[in-house]
């Protein structure tokens, strides 16, 4: 699987986007048009080990969900449910996987992809 999960109006996903010498083998999903899976979910949850680390607290909605949470399986039906509630960029490209806009997801990218 080569798949960068995306929100194409997210302009912190826009300017990942263009910061990164992307292979021509990726597919570029964008998640608002398409929801991720709950398969590819899974493979997130075995590289991260808890659906919690793949889920954003900073969605607009999650102040009103936030008390029904009592179990890691409740994010996971969250984020199938609601786009917003995923962390973003994701990236899974083979064995490597990232998650997120942090400096240093930003940077694994960028060292993975940005190499001549």
């Amino acid at each position: 699987m080569k798949t960068l999960y995306f929100l194409s109006t997210c302009s912190t996903c826009q300017r990942i986007i263009k910061q990164v010498n992307w292979p021509q083998d990726i597919l570029f999903v964008d998640i608002k048009k398409q929801s991720i899976s709950s398969e590819t979910l899974d493979v997130l949850y075995e590289k991260f080990g808890s659906y919690e680390a793949v889920f954003s607290k900073k969605a607009k909605n999650f102040t009103q969900v936030k008390a029904s949470i009592v179990s890691d399986a409740d994010y996971k039906k969250l984020i199938l449910s609601d786009y917003t509630f995923l962390k973003r960029p994701v990236l899974v490209y083979d064995d490597f996987i990232s998650v997120g806009n942090d400096k240093t997801s930003v940077q694994a990218l960028q060292n993975k992809f940005n190499c001549d």
